[in-house]
């Protein structure tokens, strides 16, 4: 019974890291916030919103193909790429959703689409979120989930 467990901890340690898993695409959903609610009336506090694509790939790039931006009830609100954005080993794209923009809701998210030619490391895809009003700040980031993979 010991030895079993020694083989299955060796097993398990030599096995590559989930993150270390290369593709050649995946659509990330990601949550954000056009903004939050304050105080028991439930005021907005309105926030800016920075969606992060980042290649965290050495040696190879990536095609950002899509990025969509979405309301509380799952609406399109609009695409957030134009064209597809080659994005460069260990480089990054941003999107911004200006703080004034509130189509997108407390409740919106962004689906992110990318692709490669060969199999690379995932990206790292994060939302950060930053809001000021007179002397009051706040700020907070999101993580992508991936919902589909493109092997």
């Amino acid at each position: 019974m010991l030895l079993r467990l020694f083989w299955l901890v060796v097993a398990v340690a030599l096995a590559p890291p989930v993150w270390a898993e290369r593709v050649r695409g995946q659509t990330v959903y990601v949550p954000v916030y056009s903004h939050v609610y304050h105080g028991d009336r439930e005021r907005p506090f309105l926030l800016a919103v920075t969606v992060a694509v980042r290649n965290v790939d050495p040696s190879a790039s990536m095609t950002l193909v899509a990025a969509e931006y979405y309301d509380s009830n799952g609406r399109m609100v609009r695409q957030l790429v134009r064209a597809p954005q080659t994005i460069a080993p260990l480089a990054s794209v941003r999107l911004v959703i200006p703080e004034s923009d509130v189509a997108g809701g407390s409740g919106a998210s962004c689906l992110v689409r990318w692709q490669a030619d060969q199999p690379v490391l995932p990206p790292v895809v994060e939302a950060v979120m930053i809001g000021t009003r007179a002397s009051q700040g706040i700020s907070f980031t999101t993580t992508g989930r991936v919902v589909e993979v493109e092997q």
